[in-house]
């Protein structure tokens, strides 16, 4: 395993200090974290590790989160944003391979659309297309909620009869219990997460997502575009990773880049929840390294 550096922060964009971290050589791998918008590289720390054998693996903390500098307001973090700090990362580095996890997908279809001569390549790990997809992911995980954890479930709907929404703390609790069960093939690989003081920026949350975005979404979430209509034409060779037991970006809704982005190699990780590259860490690093050997 790699020890990791701190790391080192750069004024990407005028008074946008981003967090970067890299490892290895040979052509650069930026990986794009998710968790929603508010998480940082610690959610791919160690399992990318491998790659740096022979890929320069580039870790970011997008502004606002993580070790990376911050607004006055976090109402001033926008996904137009976090697709401007990305391009102009890339800008300084030249094309890379990008692997856009969770958010971070959103954040490569923008780039693979509107900026197609700064990726190499580009991997959708786990991602969604659409603020309508969000939504979706939302109602799909309330159902397994509902179904699987009852008791849960009806303490989450008593807490929203007494007017709490669904980012207030005690809420908040109530579906921290069903993280591991939606997310992973095997709950107990949750543990396999790092984790670090302030890795996700829980104030940012409420605010770019909506405060009861579990069952509304809102704010900034609500306004990014819905890539379907587009996503034909992305030129970028294209990849595809989805979990077989993710109950939140679950497989049903993760066909639709089978339909609308026909283009794209898909691969259906038969042993993964959310986090391929956490439960199926070496048949990820594999398709990855296929894929970008041929492309």
């Amino acid at each position: 395993m790699i020890e990791h550096p701190p790391g080192q922060a750069y004024e990407i964009r005028a008074d946008r200090r981003t967090w970067v971290e890299q490892h290895g050589d040979g052509d650069a791998v930026v990986l794009l974290a998710g968790l929603g918008p508010a998480g940082s590289h610690v959610i791919f720390h160690p399992h990318f590790d491998a790659l740096a054998a022979d890929h320069r693996v580039i870790y970011v903390d997008l502004f606002g989160r993580g070790r990376s500098g911050r607004p006055r307001h976090l109402s001033e973090i926008t996904f137009a944003d976090d697709v401007a700090d990305v391009a102009a990362l890339l800008g300084r580095l030249g094309p890379a391979h990008l692997y856009g996890f969770s958010y971070g997908g959103l954040i490569a279809q923008a780039i693979a659309l509107d900026h197609p001569d700064l990726a190499r390549t580009v991997t959708l790990a786990n991602t969604l297309h659409s603020p309508e997809m969000w939504q979706l992911n939302h109602a799909n995980i309330n159902r397994e909620l509902a179904t699987q954890l009852p008791e849960v479930w009806e303490r989450i709907q008593a807490l929203r009869l007494d007017g709490l929404r669904s980012t207030d703390e005690p809420l908040r609790r109530e579906f921290a219990k069903a993280a591991a069960l939606v997310r992973f093939y095997d709950p107990a690989n949750a543990a396999l997460l790092a984790d670090e003081p302030g890795a996700r920026n829980q104030e940012l949350y409420p605010i770019f997502c909506g405060d009861d975005v579990d069952f509304v979404i809102g704010g900034e979430v609500a306004r990014i575009p819905d890539f379907r209509p587009r996503l034909k034409e992305i030129r970028v060779p294209l990849m595809v990773l989805a979990g077989r037991h993710d109950r939140a970006l679950h497989p049903a809704l993760q066909q639709d880049f089978r339909r609308f982005a026909p283009q794209a190699r898909f691969h259906m990780l038969e042993r993964s929840g959310s986090f391929g590259h956490v439960e199926e860490t070496e048949t990820v690093h594999s398709l990855l390294r296929d894929f970008w050997r041929q492309s």
